[in-house]
């Protein structure tokens, strides 16, 4: 994680580290004058820690046949939802929260009396890449990098070692953010 924060500051951007901070809404308000954020990024999704309670409903629904545990979790699947209760709490009134982060879980709470209250607009969804292939491909092409794509991976390697790549990513080994495989 140290590795992740450290590449937010390089780019400028000012971090609030959830290992030093013990309410990050709070904090958001704090630096925000008392308004929040006016747009808020989830992208933790069903990975994030948070409720014991689902973490163990996960784990026992994962040790399940198939046959049994799909049709539980597209009925009854809770996800941990600290990331985007968080969010929730971290937004300004009339601001914009967009889940990039997965959910799967098909009864999860969510706050709706919060989120109507504070009229926030909720956009999510997996990327939309061809609406934006022309709009992004000039940056990515140019002369110049303004969105430093050359520098973003932090691990090129070949496509055979990529399971061990998959594993350090996933354990957060390494410093592994991004990885290039090369055929």
């Amino acid at each position: 994680m140290p590795e992740r924060l450290a590449r937010v500051v390089a780019h400028g951007a000012e971090i609030l580290d959830f290992s030093q901070v013990d309410d990050i809404g709070s904090a958001v308000r704090e630096l925000t004058s008392g308004r929040g954020a006016g747009s808020v990024i989830d992208a933790v999704g069903m990975e994030a820690h948070g409720s014991p309670v689902a973490e163990v409903g996960q784990k026992i629904v994962g040790m399940l046949p198939k046959a049994l545990s799909m049709p539980l979790m597209k009925k009854a699947g809770l996800d941990r939802m600290t990331a985007i209760y968080t969010a929730i709490d971290a937004v300004r009134r009339g601001g914009t929260i967009s889940l990039i982060g997965v959910y799967g879980g098909q009864s999860d709470p969510m706050p709706m009396l919060t989120l109507f209250d504070k009229q926030v607009q909720l956009r999510m969804g997996q990327a939309n890449v061809k609406r934006w292939v022309e709009d992004i491909m000039p940056l990515l092409t140019g002369t110049d990098d303004p969105l430093d794509v050359d520098n973003f991976a932090t691990h090129t390697v070949p496509l055979s070692e990529a399971p061990q790549a998959y594993e350090n990513f996933q354990q957060k080994a390494d410093g592994t953010i991004k990885v290039v495989f090369t055929p």
